[in-house]
C-alpha cells in the first residue's frame, strides 16, 4: 500500500513490490492474481484505514456540519502534515503517478472512490440542512464538491512538501466560505 501511495500505480515495480513484501514474484501473483489486483487490494485497505480513522469525523452526534469538516480537516491537515513520505492522498496520489494505457481503467476506480467521498460530504451537509445548522437553500452538492476539491488539492500540496500549518491554514481559508446556517 505504502509504495502504491508514495509513487503511484505505474511508478511502481514488481520487483519493488516482492522487495517491500518480502515474496517472490510468482508467489505474489499466485496471492493477487496480479499487480492491478494487488493495487486494488491496497487501495481497499488505505479506504478501510481512512474510513475507520478520518470518517467517523463526519458521523459524530453532537457537531455542527461545520464543526464537523473542521475535525475531519484537522486530522487530514495533521495526517498529511506527519506522513514522512510527503504521499498525501492515495487516491490522488496514484492518479498524479501516473497512469498509462496500460491501467488506464484505474481511472475510473479511482475516481469513482473520490466520488464515494464527495458523496459522503453531500451526505454530512444534507444532514446538517435537517438538523437546522445549515441553510435549506444552500446547494449541499456544489459545497461537497467544493470541499473535496480543497482536499484534493491539499493532497498535491502535501506531495509538494507542504507541512501540517500551511495546510491547516487552506482549510480554515476553505471554511471561510462556509455559508451561514
Amino acid at each position: 500500500m505504502h509504495l502504491f501511495w508514495q509513487r503511484g500505480y505505474e511508478a511502481t515495480s514488481i520487483s519493488e513490490l516482492t522487495a517491500a513484501v518480502g515474496v517472490s514474484a510468482p508467489s505474489l501473483y499466485a496471492v493477487f492474481g496480479s499487480k492491478e489486483d494487488l493495487f486494488r487490494a491496497a487501495l481497499q485497505r488505505y479506504l478501510e484505514q481512512f474510513r475507520r480513522e478520518r470518517g467517523q469525523l463526519l458521523a459524530a452526534p453532537g457537531l455542527s456540519a461545520r464543526a464537523a469538516f473542521e475535525a475531519l480537516f484537522e486530522a487530514i491537515a495533521d495526517g498529511f502534515g506527519r506522513c514522512p513520505a510527503r504521499s498525501g492522498c492515495m487516491l490522488v496520489a496514484a492518479e498524479t503517478g501516473g497512469l498509462g494505457e496500460a491501467a488506464a481503467h484505474l481511472r475510473e476506480v479511482l475516481g469513482a472512490h473520490r466520488a464515494g467521498i464527495e458523496a459522503g460530504f453531500r451526505q454530512r451537509i444534507e444532514r446538517g440542512q435537517r438538523e437546522g445548522d445549515v441553510a435549506v437553500g444552500v446547494d449541499a452538492a456544489a459545497l461537497a464538491k467544493f470541499l473535496s476539491t480543497v482536499v484534493q488539492g491539499l493532497s498535491i500540496q502535501a506531495r509538494d512538501g507542504a507541512g501540517a500549518e500551511p495546510l491547516r491554514e487552506v482549510l480554515r481559508t476553505a471554511l471561510r466560505a462556509w455559508p451561514p446556517a
